[in-house]
C-alpha cells in the first residue's frame, strides 16, 4: 500500500554547472549568478556614490550600464579581491568623446577596502553606496563569486 495525500513534490535538482552570466540590477542593488537558466546565487551590492544613470565620464561615481565581460582578476588590489568589468567598450568610448569626456575605466566587482580591519567599520559599509563606480559585495561573497565565475563570463548591468 503506497502513501499518498500529505506528500510534497521533491525539490527540483539545483544546477551545479558553470556560471553562464552575471546580472546586476542597479535599482534593486542585486547581483545574480545565472546558470542553467536559473539564479544560482544572489548578493546585495553597493554601487558608485551617484548610481543613477549610465557612466559617461571618469570621476562621475556612476556604475556603467550595458553588456560587458568579466575579463581578468586582481587578487592584490586595494580592495579584497577584484574582478575587472570590460568597461569602457567601443560605444562607451565613442559617446564619452562626443560629450567631451574621458570614459574612465577600472570598473570592478570587489570586496571591502583592505585598510578596513575592524568589524564595526565593515558594518558601516552595509546598505549604502560607497564606491567610485564599481560593484562591491562583502568579502565572503567575493570569495564565492571568485570561485564560481570564470574570466570571460558575460555581465549585464541594468538600470
Amino acid at each position: 500500500m503506497g502513501m499518498t495525500g500529505c506528500a510534497t513534490a521533491p525539490e527540483p535538482p539545483q544546477y551545479t554547472g558553470p556560471v553562464e552570466r552575471v546580472v546586476v540590477q542597479k535599482s534593486q542593488r542585486k547581483l545574480q549568478l545565472i546558470g542553467g537558466g536559473q539564479v544560482m546565487r544572489e548578493y546585495r551590492v553597493a554601487l558608485g556614490g551617484s548610481p543613477v544613470g549610465h557612466k559617461y565620464r571618469e570621476g562621475d561615481q556612476r556604475t556603467p550600464e550595458g553588456s560587458y565581460v568579466l575579463n581578468w582578476r586582481n587578487p592584490r588590489s586595494n580592495f579584497y579581491k577584484a574582478i575587472h568589468i570590460s568597461y569602457p567598450n567601443e560605444r562607451d568610448r565613442h559617446v564619452s568623446r562626443q560629450l567631451g569626456y574621458r570614459p574612465g575605466g577600472m570598473i570592478m566587482i570587489h570586496g571591502l577596502p583592505n585598510y578596513i580591519q575592524s568589524e564595526s567599520m565593515r558594518r558601516q559599509y552595509l546598505g549604502r553606496d560607497w564606491t567610485q563606480g564599481c560593484i562591491a559585495v562583502q568579502n565572503h561573497e567575493i570569495d564565492e563569486i571568485w570561485r564560481m565565475v570564470q574570466d570571460g563570463t558575460p555581465i549585464e548591468i541594468t538600470p
